[in-house]
């Protein structure tokens, strides 16, 4: 039975290292030298208000979603109960 899925799991171990070998490479031979360019402000003139690694709150954006999903719906006539 495990000779079967032997050639999967061959192919998968293969394809995580070249992944994760690939990842780290790029990590390594980076730049990791920060310059006047790229601490300036962006097009729209804006100072950058904090680091881009900061923690995002997408629940705004899924209540934003489901309310125009609802309002959708309701101007379609779906929640007609006749």
């Amino acid at each position: 039975m495990l000779e079967n899925y032997l050639p999967i799991l061959v192919f998968l171990a293969i394809a995580i290292l070249v992944g994760g070998g690939a990842i780290a490479a790029g990590f390594v031979l980076g730049e990791h030298r920060p310059d006047a360019a790229k601490n300036s402000p962006y097009e729209c003139g804006f100072d950058a208000f904090e680091s881009a690694r900061m923690k995002f709150d997408v629940r705004y954006y899924l209540v934003a979603i489901l309310v125009v999903g609802f309002i959708y719906e309701w101007k379609k006539g779906a929640l007609e109960w006749e």
